[in-house]
């Protein structure tokens, strides 16, 4: 196995186990929720003036599936629209206060997965994260090309 694919599986294994170990928490705690409607609240939360589009882009999914889950979190109370007074075209979302339980809860969780495997962070040097930031971040625009190329980004549907 050449370095490329150790590395590439390397990752796989990684992200497996995090969330293999991560999976029994998430669950006592986020019971009713997927993991995809977790980081659904998770993207409304974080991004200023979420839109379908916005949120398709940041999650990599469609607009019909954003459209989709947006109605049934309306039903369920956990996000409310509105419009801006100087855009009444254009849909936006926010948390209700339901939403941002579950948001908090999620964050809370996130923190005490850091606290977790902060000690191996420690050890991480800075020109090792500058590193592995530069190749995550080469990687993730040559991904993002990719994507482009296929016309799967959200843009295009």
């Amino acid at each position: 196995m050449n370095k490329e694919e150790q590395v590439m599986m390397g990752f796989r294994n990684l992200l497996n186990k995090m969330a293999w170990l991560n999976k029994v928490k998430m669950e006592e705690s986020l019971k009713d929720y997927k993991p995809s409607e977790v980081h659904y609240i998770e993207s409304i939360e974080k991004n200023v003036d979420s839109n379908v589009t916005k949120l398709a882009e940041s999650l990599y999914m469609t607009r019909g599936a954003i459209s989709k889950m947006t109605k049934k979190f309306e039903k369920k109370g956990l996000i409310e629209s509105y419009q801006k007074s100087d855009n009444k075209k254009e849909i936006y979302f926010r948390l209700t206060p339901q939403g941002k339980a579950i948001y908090k809860i999620h964050e809370q969780l996130h923190k005490e997965f850091q606290a977790r495997d902060k000690a191996v962070f420690e050890q991480v040097t800075e020109e090792q994260f500058d590193s592995m930031l530069n190749f995550v971040e080469k990687y993730s625009k040559h991904l993002d090309a990719e994507i482009k190329k296929l016309g799967l980004d959200s843009k295009s549907e």
